[in-house]
C-alpha cells in the first residue's frame, strides 16, 4: 500500500516507518522537522519505496494514499508550549488537511491522539468513555484541547463523509530516538544521569505515569489500523509508577552517584495517569510486552551512544 506518515521523522513516527517499510509498503514521510530529524529516517533515504517530503501540514498537500497515520504535532510540553498558537493550528488545520486527503482518495485515517485529552483525570484508571478534566485556558490547553478538537474533526469526517477512521489515545511512550531536550521525564532523567547530574523531580515525586516502550506502541498502532474498531482506543502500558520510582530505576541502571533535586510542580500537571486497555486487549488482541527495566536499558544505551558523540 501507499502509506503516508505525518510526523514520520519524529520519535514514534520513525519507528512506525521502520515497521511499515519492513512490511513492504511504499511509505511517504511528511515532516517539517520542527521536532523530527532526518537522522531518524536516514537509513531509508535511498530506498525506492520511501519518499521524504519536508512539509508543514498546516498547509494542504496532495498525494494519492491508501492509509494515513497522522502523528504530526509537537508532543512534549517544552515543544508544544514554545509556540502554542502554532500547536493548535497543527492540531486543527493540520488534522483537517490530512482528513481531507484521506477523504479525497478513500484512504483509511488513523489519528495519533493522546492521554492528555483526559487532562488531570478524576477517574482512575482512564477508560475511553471518560470525557476528561481539562483546563481549556491553561498553558497545556493548546495541546490538550487541540487533540480533543482533532478527535472531533476525525469523527465528524466519519459521520459526514464516511471516512474510515481510527483514533489511538497514546499514553507516555519512550525508547530510542527520543529527543534529548524534549522535557519528558524519561529523557530528562536519562540525560541527567548520564552526565552525572542530579535528577530533577517536580513536586514530591508521588505523581504517577505509565510508560510504554515504543515497539509495543507501534504494534498497537498497526493493529488498530488493521482493525474494524471505530471507537477511540487507549494504547499504553497499564503498569503504574511514581516519578520517584522511575528516578530510582534510572539511577540503578546508569549506576552513577547522583542525587535528586525537587522543583515546584508545573501548572495542570496530571497527578495520576494509567490507561485502562481492556478495549485494546479485546478488540486488537494487543497488550505491551516489554518490561520497564528492559525498555529503560535500551533507551539508556541509545542515549549513551548519542551523548558520547
Amino acid at each position: 500500500m501507499r502509506i503516508l506518515v505525518s510526523g514520520g521523522a519524529g520519535f514514534i513516527g520513525s519507528h512506525l516507518i521502520d515497521r511499515l517499510m519492513e512490511q513492504g509498503h511504499h511509505v511517504i514521510c511528511l515532516d517539517n522537522l520542527f521536532t523530527g530529524t532526518l537522522q531518524n529516517i536516514a537509513h531509508w533515504q535511498n530506498h525506492d519505496r520511501f519518499e521524504f517530503i519536508q512539509h508543514d501540514i498546516v498547509e494542504p498537500i496532495d498525494r494519492s494514499v491508501d492509509q494515513i497515520y497522522h502523528l504530526a504535532c509537537p508532543a512534549s510540553p517544552v515543544h508544544y508550549q514554545f509556540d502554542p498558537i502554532k500547536t493548535l493550528k497543527t492540531n486543527v488545520m493540520g488534522t483537517l488537511n490530512m482528513l481531507e486527503l484521506a477523504a479525497k482518495y478513500g484512504g483509511k485515517f488513523l489519528l495519533a491522539s493522546t492521554s492528555e485529552i483526559y487532562g488531570d483525570p478524576l477517574v482512575h484508571p482512564q477508560t475511553e468513555d471518560y470525557w476528561g478534566n481539562v483546563n481549556c485556558t491553561g498553558i497545556r490547553s493548546c495541546y490538550d484541547e487541540g487533540k480533543r478538537a482533532a478527535e472531533t474533526l476525525t469523527f465528524d469526517f466519519h459521520r459526514q463523509y464516511k471516512t474510515e477512521v481510527r483514533v489511538a489515545r497514546i499514553f507516555n511512550t519512550y525508547g530510542p530516538r527520543m529527543l534529548e531536550n524534549d522535557g519528558r521525564v524519561v529523557s530528562n532523567f536519562i540525560c541527567q544521569a548520564l552526565r552525572g547530574n542530579d535528577l530533577t523531580v517536580y513536586g514530591d515525586g508521588s505523581q504517577t505515569r505509565s510508560f510504554c516502550y515504543v515497539s509495543d506502541l507501534v504494534n498497537g498502532l498497526i493493529n488498530l489500523m488493521a482493525s474494524d474498531c471505530i471507537l477511540p482506543v487507549n494504547l499504553g502500558n497499564p503498569g503504574e509508577y511514581t516519578i520517584l520510582e522511575l528516578a530510582q530505576a534510572v539511577k540503578q541502571l546508569v549506576d552513577r552517584p547522583i542525587g535528586i533535586t525537587y522543583k515546584p510542580l508545573p501548572q495542570d500537571d496530571p497527578k495520576r495517569r494509567r490507561p485502562d486497555i481492556s478495549r485494546a486487549r479485546s478488540v486488537l488482541n494487543w497488550q505491551p510486552i516489554v518490561p520497564l527495566r528492559q525498555g529503560l536499558q535500551e533507551t539508556i544505551d541509545d542515549f549513551r551512544r548519542r551523548i558520547s558523540h
